[in-house]
């Protein structure tokens, strides 16, 4: 298994500073405490879904008995769809009514770490997708230590650019935090095509017959 790959995509599709503008909104009311506890809950929540996807996802589509090629398709559409949203400076996972939702959550004094700031903003269908098909290709357990080790970078990544949220928003206008959400869209869009390819070729061998000697 290309080790960094899974990195490269999990990073791409979370993109906590992408989610930054979000985090800022939902907790403007917020005292430090509070945004402090939000930041620590909203971490671990995301780590706890890479973590869970990757030990337990096969198992599940196993259970449902989908083929792993069907799951790559349609994880690669995920994806694929996901990166078009990034391309027009959306996170990866969101929806249309989940400002509107954090907003109501965050009004009446709900917590917001868990929905939707990490669920569906920073990790969601497109997340766990990725965990599965990449958590199929590790032969040793280490390589799946090393999948559940992502979660605990992109937790800390998510702490990281939440806690820095002021600064990031200050530096990076929302023009630069757009483009840089366009940058990743574009790298997940190339991630996805190659994870679709590999899921057609197992379901029709013949696209594959031109690459044979």
């Amino acid at each position: 298994m290309d080790l960094l790959k899974p990195l490269i995509a999990l990073l791409a599709i979370v993109n906590p500073v992408g989610v930054v503008p979000f985090f800022i909104h939902f907790t403007q009311h917020l005292d430090a405490a509070a945004r402090r506890r939000t930041i620590r809950v909203s971490s671990f929540s995301a780590f706890l879904v890479i973590s869970i996807s990757a030990l337990a996802g096969l198992k599940v589509i196993e259970f449902f008995g989908i083929s792993l090629a069907s799951f790559q398709v349609g994880g690669g559409t995920l994806l694929l769809i996901s990166a078009l949203q990034m391309l027009n400076a959306q996170p990866a996972e969101s929806r249309s009514d989940d400002v509107s939702e954090g907003r109501e959550r965050a009004d009446s004094g709900d917590s917001i770490a868990v929905v939707p700031l990490t669920i569906p903003l920073l990790t969601g269908p497109a997340t766990i997708s990725t965990m599965v098909i990449y958590a199929d290709k590790t032969r040793h357990w280490w390589e799946l230590g090393v999948l559940m080790g992502y979660g605990v970078v992109v937790g800390l990544a998510t702490f990281v650019a939440f806690s820095a949220a002021g600064g990031v928003a200050r530096l990076l206008g929302r023009t630069g935090i757009n483009v840089m959400t366009r940058l990743m869209g574009l790298i997940l869009a190339a991630l996805a095509v190659e994870i679709m390819a590999e899921g057609l070729i197992k379901l029709f061998p013949v696209l594959a017959s031109h690459l044979a000697p």
